[in-house]
Parts: structure tokens; sequence; C-alpha cells
């Protein structure tokens, strides 16, 4: 049980030393001069590639298109994704696991993306979800009070409802107030099996990292397990578990992939998705503390092109002269970045893409057409949010006596 591992418990200040560049973990993530690497995240975090024939078994299992986010390689890595396919080719159901950290009011669009495509996972495959609020872990990592922290978790989950989950289908819980019987019971059989050393190596903890940060993982670690929840899976025990999420989640899901032999649990699989970048450029991930780095579900349609207009990082050149005559570089220009997440149809993105790549379109033009695709759908995600009502949002999150339908 120590192959995941071993791959993957490079401490960061060893990894700083060899490669001065980027830092992936669930507190940081930070690139170097090009932007993540991301082929290099898979080799070091031991996951595999999600390959064309994946994409075309996923596409013919469920009788529909892939989501653009797999067609276009947005999530782009997996772990035993096809041991899922396999169960479900037979007959068999599988359930989806996600969650948010909720440390903000309002969610930007990099947020949103796992919700999306994990809505689409659940429809096309017809499968219950558990979407954990960690807000003890942000109670733990930002300065905020119980009270707080429990406040923005029920913000967020009127956001994540807003997304369209099946209600028959989903439970949304924070952790605060669902914590206890036998999900505690997984969460500690997890500590038992996680030394101190093991963990430090996996997310990089300090002697001075207070013990409530070290004694956390085990809380997003257990529901990938279908015993965490004994009402919601009645009994159902060996109910395989595929988690849906950006990558720099992956060190908690290789510990959980590590101890749940150990404790006669199935592994969890995976599929993984690259960073939402900020407005600035492939560089970092968006910061919910820079208002301006991020487009949010919040914002007017004003608000959003401004932000587009002003900060969107553009690959098109100085001038216009010269950007008819070298066209644009698609590789760092977040408008291309944005249409490729968010503009259903493909042949209009190859279109925009060579069009402005040939200097035939202009940033500006390409900018305005981003604003109407984002605030379309942001102008969705209002009307979707302001039908979420109190009954709803209690009805999906205290459901605590509800069977999910398998």
């Amino acid at each position: 049980g120590e192959g995941e591992l071993a791959m993957a418990s490079v401490a960061p200040e060893v990894e700083k030393k060899e490669e001065e560049e980027q830092v992936v973990n669930p507190w940081e993530v930070s690139a170097g001069k090009g932007g993540i690497d991301y082929d290099k995240l898979v080799d070091q975090f031991g996951c595999q590639r999600l390959d064309a024939a994946l994409i075309d078994r996923i596409a013919r299992l469920t009788g529909r298109p892939p989501h653009r986010f797999l067609r276009r390689g947005l999530f782009f890595a997996h772990r035993d994704l096809n041991e899922i396919l396999d169960i479900y080719e037979k007959g068999d159901k599988f359930y989806l696991y996600t969650g948010r950290g909720p440390s903000s009011e309002a969610l930007h669009l990099g947020h949103l993306v796992p919700f999306m495509f994990t809505k689409y996972l659940q429809d096309a495959f017809k499968v219950p979800l558990v979407i954990q609020l960690t807000d003890d872990e942000k109670f733990l990592w930002k300065n905020l009070t119980v009270e707080e922290s429990k406040r923005l978790a029920r913000e967020n989950a009127k956001d994540i409802i807003a997304c369209g989950f099946d209600v028959e289908r989903t439970f949304i819980f924070s952790d605060f107030n669902f914590v206890g019987g036998a999900f505690y019971e997984n969460m500690v059989k997890v500590a038992r099996c996680v030394t101190y050393n093991k963990v430090v190596g996996i997310f990089g903890f300090t002697p001075e990292d207070h013990i409530g940060k070290i004694s956390f993982p085990p809380v997003q670690a257990v529901p990938s397990f279908p015993s965490s929840f004994p009402k919601h899976f009645s009994g159902n025990d060996q109910l395989r578990c595929l988690i849906p999420c950006a990558i720099d989640q992956d060190p908690y899901f290789r510990m959980t992939r590590d101890v749940a032999p150990r404790i006669g649990y199935q592994k969890p699989a995976l599929i993984e998705s690259r960073f939402f970048p900020a407005l600035q450029g492939e560089n970092t991930k968006m910061s919910a503390s820079d208002p301006n780095s991020a487009i949010y579900v919040t914002d007017s349609t004003k608000d959003i092109k401004t932000k587009v207009n002003k900060y969107a990082f553009s690959g098109g050149q100085d001038s216009v002269e010269l950007h008819r005559k070298l066209g644009a570089n698609l590789e760092v220009d977040v408008s291309i970045k944005y249409l490729n997440f968010f503009l259903e149809d493909d042949d209009e993105l190859e279109r925009i893409k060579k069009a402005y790549k040939e200097g035939r379109m202009l940033t500006g033009e390409v900018k305005q057409l981003l604003v109407t695709v984002l605030s379309e759908m942001v102008e969705r995600h209002k009307r979707a949010r302001a039908r979420v009502t109190e009954e709803v949002c209690n009805i999906i999150c205290y459901h605590i006596h509800l069977v999910l339908y398998i």
C-alpha cells in the first residue's frame, strides 16, 4: 500500500530546492514562469492522463456527448476511472463526492467549475452525490469564527444548489453540522493509519502548525467511504466513489487511497481538473482575497465588462498594425482560456481562435464575446440562486434521514 505515497511524498521544501518553481497543494498554488506544468504534476502525483479512449468510453456508456471540460482536456487526469466505468457497464452504480471550503461569501467562476462538471456526471450516470462543505477547515486555516464559517457554508450551499443537482440524489453537509457517529468512526480509523511523518510528507505541515491542521485530513478523506453515510447509503458499504476535483486536492486522496485497503474499504477513484486561471494570467490560481483576480457569481454585467476589459491578460500585440501582422499568442491569452471553459460551441471556438491567432480578430472583439458569454452564465446563475428558498436549502442540506436514490 506504499506505492501511491512513495511516488508523492516529497516534502514541499525538498521540492523547492530542486526547482524554484511550482508549488501545488490544497492551500497554495503557485506556478513557475510558464504557468503550471501539468505533465510534471501528473508524474509527481502518480495519477494517469485522461486519454481519448476513456472519453469515448464515457460518451458511449452515457449515450450523450462528453462535456466540453472533457472534450477540451480541462478535466485531464484520473485515478481508477476505468474501474468506475467497468462497474457502471456491468449495470452497477457508484456515487460522486465533491466539496468546497467556504472561505468567501460569493463563489467565483473557478469555484463553479467542479460543480458544473459534477452536475454533468450526475445527470449522465444518474448517480447519488454527497457534497462536503469544510467549514471546520476554514475555521482552522482562516481567521474566522465558528459562526462565520457556518454562515459562509450555508450561503455557499445556495450557490451550489443553484447549479441544479438532482434533489432526490444529493446530500450537502457541513462538517460542523454533520460530523459524528459512523462518519467520526471512519475518521478515527483513518487517523490511526497515518503517522505524523507521513502527513508532513504529503501536506508539508511544519512543527509550528497547530494540531487542528494536522488532524484535519481524515475529515476530508472519509466521505470517500459509503459507510460514513449509513442513513443515506443504507448498508450499501461496497458502493464505489468517484471524486471530481481540482488537482490541488489530490494529496488528500492519495492519503485516502493509501489507507482504504488497510481498513477494509474500496479506494475512491478521481477525475481531476486543471486550475481555472486568474484574470491576470496563467501563473496563479485565483484568490478569493483579490476581487479583481476573478469574476464572481454576484458580479453585475457592468462589473464583468470592466474586469474583463481592464484585467484579463491579453495575448494580442501592442499595436493594431503589429497585431494584424503577427496575430495573438493564444497560449497566454486569458479571454481565450475562459472561452475554452465556457463557450459550448466547438466550431465557434475554433473560428475565434483561428481568426485571433491570424490577427483578423482584435483583443477587444474577443473580450466582447467573452463578456457576453460570462454575463449570460452569471445572470442564469443569479436567477437559479434566487429560486433556492431556505426550505429547499434545508431539504438538501439537513436531510439527515434521507436515503439517497441510487
